[in-house]
């Protein structure tokens, strides 16, 4: 090889190996920057994959609420629509059920979902509520109209709630509905009407003394199958008092606007408020003629142990047929029990008349 040949060779040698170095650099630069882009995608699928699962949380429970909401909504505007529009009149000043406002729901007492079954036996349970005045309300809330109030309480009476009615006529606004009725001849009413504006059908009564009345209704007056109510509840401001007997019932026939045909007579019992070996009435099952005691009767007792015994009678227009003669000191054997005929029960003589639900009859001062 001559000198030129082996400079050309030389020269070229040269520019191979620059050409490798130039690519070497180029193939380094071109990794550094993949490098650098999958770095960047797998951070963003990391925050992708953080932040869908909470958001997606979020909508589902966005979702569930507005879905609670609407049920609840639902079923509110459906127990407003329950009940029948009506006209005032005298004596009965009937609510229309169409003018009720509106509650927050977390004012709304919660009540019992169980339901207390009608019988024809006598109930030998004693009662373990205490009759005090619930105040979960605002005094002033101008909202707790007597159309609220009425339209709160039905769907309970109807549903034969009983838990429920206890808890709602121990609030406030219901004690304090009933108190301005005091010593007149008025009454809240909400339920059907004739063509008088009488009630009329099946409806709602309030009362003075927090006594209540649902059942049927004919043109004004009592009539067929009802049920009344009676609450001793101590007046608002003042003390409360404990009381043997801290609710009276009525359930069964009416007629003439008073118990007429079968039923049964129902008190709820304190038994802690008993005096030792006393015994009371808390059941009668059986006919009342304009409220009183009228044929065979059933009853029970509860004493101070809270032991129930079974008596029977029977009574003639309120007055007891006596089991044997009236004694020295002048008492009467009215009761005699079930399980052992030679034990009787006893009222004064001057007592065996108007023998019934004198409470409601006016015959007796409340309890």
């Amino acid at each position: 090889m001559n000198l030129l040949e082996k400079n050309n060779h030389d020269e070229e040698k040269k520019q191979k190996t620059g050409t490798m170095k130039n690519l070497w650099k180029q193939s380094n630069s071109l990794t550094v920057i993949l490098m650098g882009v999958i770095l960047i995608l797998l951070l963003c699928i990391i925050v992708l994959l953080l932040v869908l699962p909470g958001k997606a949380k979020s909508d589902e429970q966005s979702s569930n609420d507005a879905l609670q909401q609407s049920i609840t909504d639902y079923a509110y505007e459906q127990k407003q629509n329950d009940n029948l529009a009506n006209k005032p009149d005298t004596g009965a000043i009937v609510v229309d059920s169409s003018d009720v406002v509106t509650k927050d729901e977390t004012k709304d007492i919660e009540t019992s979902e169980a339901v207390v079954e009608e019988t024809s036996e006598p109930v030998s349970e004693t009662v373990d509520k205490t009759a005090i005045v619930v105040d979960v309300e605002d005094e002033s809330d101008v909202s707790y109209t007597k159309e609220f109030i009425l339209n709160e309480m039905l769907p309970y009476f109807a549903d034969n709630n009983l838990n429920a009615v206890w808890d709602l006529a121990h609030l406030k606004r219901y004690v304090k509905l009933s108190a301005s009725l005091e010593n007149t001849d008025n009454y809240y009413y909400m339920g059907g009407v004739d063509s008088d504006g009488l009630p009329d059908g099946t409806g709602l009564a309030i009362y003075e003394k927090n006594t209540y009345y649902y059942g049927s209704w004919s043109h004004g007056v009592r009539s067929g199958d009802g049920r009344w109510y009676r609450f001793y509840i101590d007046p608002i401001g003042q003390p409360t008092t404990k009381k043997k007997y801290q609710a009276h019932s009525y359930s069964g026939q009416w007629a003439n606007d008073l118990p007429n045909g079968e039923g049964a007579e129902h008190y709820d019992v304190d038994i802690t408020q008993l005096e030792v070996r006393e015994r009371i009435l808390q059941n009668v099952v059986g006919n009342f003629t304009n409220g009183l005691y009228d044929g065979e009767l059933y009853a029970n007792t509860v004493d101070y142990t809270g032991n129930v015994e079974e008596w029977s009678g029977t009574a003639h227009n309120g007055v007891f047929d006596l089991w044997r003669d009236v004694s020295a000191i002048g008492e009467c054997s009215v009761w005699q029990k079930s399980e052992d005929t030679s034990v009787y029960m006893d009222i004064m003589e001057e007592d065996n008349k108007n023998q019934g639900m004198t409470e409601m009859l006016d015959l007796n001062p409340e309890q």
